[in-house]
């Protein structure tokens, strides 16, 4: 196995512009993902600025940009300014609010309307059954579930994530994202299964010449490294015999 026979499309997460732009030259990324939370780590003062100076430089891929108001009306205003940017942009809503109120009414309305959502921190196939739902008749539009965080519980999220696969039937312009890999096993799940697209952090995206790596050459490998930073690091051991 290697990049180039995995099905599944490689989104790169993230927030760094230069990162972002570097990433661009690279023909295996086929979109890309962001959100407040990652904007922030990296420094982003003025979302908008950010956004649309990523959106000059990057036209012929996928971005979503997240909203981040709290209430209904506040998400539909954004969201349609978003969606404005540009016809390669997808507009993040969350699944429910911070009260855990469901936004199911207003992702029908705007993916209706032909924006272009993309609907995140989806956990439980219920909820992939009722987004799917409001997608049916819609614009191309994602589903993100956060396949990554199912597994930080202690569950295997490889069942959850074919389940959300059999519900999107309903919504033939919808594509599952495998959210917030934990792995790069998690590239190949998704591939085996038949995940429309996998969101990958650029820790993740460094591994990705790993696929299918020869075990025993790796083996050695990591031997070499080992020896070689006892080496660097001067260690050395005298017997307590040593000089009696």
């Amino acid at each position: 196995m290697d990049l180039s026979s995995i099905t599944t499309k490689i989104y790169a997460d993230g927030a760094d512009l230069e990162g972002l732009l570097r990433l661009a030259q690279a023909p295996h990324i086929r979109g890309f993902t962001t959100n407040p939370t990652l904007m922030r780590k990296a420094g982003v003062e003025d979302y908008a600025t950010f956004a649309k100076q990523v959106l000059e430089r990057i036209t012929d891929r996928p971005i979503s940009f997240e909203v981040f108001s709290d209430d209904e009306d506040g998400m539909r205003e954004q969201a349609r300014e978003i969606a404005s940017w540009g016809p390669n942009v997808y507009v993040k809503i969350p699944v429910t609010n911070t009260l855990g109120e469901p936004m199911t009414a207003l992702v029908r309305e705007l993916s209706n309307s032909g924006v272009q959502v993309n609907v995140t921190a989806l956990m439980t196939a219920r909820q992939v059954e009722e987004i799917a739902g409001a997608l049916a008749d819609g614009a191309p539009s994602n589903i993100s579930v956060f396949a990554g965080r199912v597994a930080d519980t202690g569950r295997d999220p490889v069942p959850l994530m074919r389940e959300a696969l059999a519900a999107m039937a309903i919504a033939p312009a919808a594509e599952l994202i495998w959210a917030s890999p934990r792995e790069l096993l998690n590239v190949v799940q998704a591939d085996a299964i038949g995940c429309h697209i996998i969101t990958v952090t650029h820790d993740l995206l460094g591994k990705l010449h790993l696929l299918g790596k020869d075990l025993d050459e790796y083996s050695l490998e990591t031997v070499r490294m080992f020896f070689n930073d006892a080496s660097a690091a001067g260690y050395t051991l005298v017997s307590e015999g040593a000089g009696r």
